[in-house]
């Protein structure tokens, strides 16, 4: 089934300000709330829904992008681990968005409570942050699609304790701050009354325990600066500057949180006789006169190799050859663009005494002469059919 469009799943329109959004997703993930739909697998969907169009749309990034390039541009079908949600869980959602309930009369109903919390489970530690790595491809890796191997220094999960922080078994003691619950509770006045709210203890960032001897490795954290090699898909027909996430695979959390995002920036690196522009690849064809006027059959570099084209007899300066299918592939999908090779004539810089005077004596003969036809189209208005 199609993802819905994000705009649409909002209620907002597309140039709605960062405000209107918090709002509209706001509301619905009030309506939609499990604590207020026990079992009601429908609004738990709709639930889900409402965040991950609120993840997109509320990152100046992320949604400049799904504007540009729709659900692709945010790997919403790129799989191999990319993606808008991702598999977001419950606990995920609560974990990120959690604060769009502060200050609102419903923290008493629903206290920033994740679905890990309703099952008895304590809330994890700090989140790691993302990290951002740039992968630059070639014309031919971005037409298939390519899978790479790189290694990043990130934070890793401490071998020594195993991501406790702690030195040992005897050294994780029963929280004195939330007495092992994992919550505090506290009383905000409201303009309804007073209103009970509950939310991670500071003190032991929701695990209940504290550490009374910390890990000499990691010192406490449960992480460390390490390296991993991670294997990214990159789908076919990526972009400049798009750029796609890996969930899960950024710096691990503090304390047992959750893990941040890898966030790849992708480059293109230039080719040595293709430029591209958009699905579309661009060629300049040099030929010489005699070939223009005699026509020829000359071989042309594409994407996928070297293919033989014939040049007609009488082929003026600018014509535009397309080989249909010779580009690359739409991320979204659609089809694959074409390559077109723009023909230029090419004139001698220097003349010897035997070219110069045979094209002086060319120069007096009236077939030589200029005689452009009615109506032939211009060059831009050649390229303009190509690409409008």
């Amino acid at each position: 089934m199609p993802k819905r469009d994000y705009y649409e799943v909002l209620g907002v329109a597309k140039n709605a300000e960062q405000a209107a959004i918090k709002k509209a997703y706001r509301k619905l993930a009030i309506k939609f709330h499990p604590d207020k739909n026990p079992d009601n697998k429908e609004a738990e969907e709709k639930f889900k829904e409402a965040a991950e169009a609120y993840e997109i749309l509320s990152d100046q990034q992320k949604r400049a992008r799904y504007d540009r390039y729709g659900h692709a541009g945010v790997g919403g079908n790129a799989g191999g681990g990319f993606g808008g949600r991702g598999g977001m869980t419950m606990e995920d959602i609560f974990s990120q968005f959690g604060d769009i309930f502060n200050d609102s009369p419903f923290e008493s109903f629903f206290g920033q409570r994740g679905a890990g919390d309703r099952a008895g489970a304590r809330p994890r530690g700090q989140r790691g942050s993302n990290l951002r790595i740039k992968v630059s491809l070639s014309l031919e890796e971005i037409e298939s699609g390519v899978t790479k191997k790189i290694k990043v220094k990130k934070q890793t999960t401490c071998t020594t304790c195993h991501g406790s922080g702690a030195k040992d078994s005897n050294s994780v003691a029963t929280c004195s701050t939330c007495k092992g619950s994992g919550y505090v509770r506290q009383i905000k006045n409201t303009f309804l009354g007073q209103m009970q709210t509950t939310s991670a203890c500071p003190t032991c960032s929701g695990s209940g325990q504290e550490i009374t001897a910390k890990c000499t490795k990691c010192r406490g954290e449960g992480r460390v600066f390490g390296e991993e090699t991670i294997e990214l898909e990159i789908p076919a027909g990526v972009e400049e500057g798009m750029q796609l996430s890996m969930r899960g695979n950024g710096n691990i959390g503090k304390n047992g949180g959750p893990t941040g995002d890898l966030l790849i920036s992708i480059e293109e690196k230039p080719h040595e006789f293709l430029q591209r522009e958009g699905t579309n690849v661009i060629f300049d064809l040099y030929v010489n006169f005699a070939d223009a006027a005699l026509g020829t059959s000359l071989e042309v570099p594409t994407i996928g190799g070297r293919v033989k084209i014939k040049i007609p007899a009488g082929t003026q300066p600018g014509k535009i050859f397309r080989l249909k299918g010779k580009g690359l592939p739409s991320v979204q999908g659609y089809g694959k663009g074409d390559q077109l090779i723009n023909l230029n004539v090419w004139s001698p810089k220097s003349l010897n005494n035997e070219e110069r005077k045979l094209l002086e004596k060319m120069r007096e003969m009236p077939n030589f002469h200029p005689q452009p036809k009615k109506g032939d189209k211009s060059f831009f208005e050649r390229m303009k059919d190509y690409f409008v």
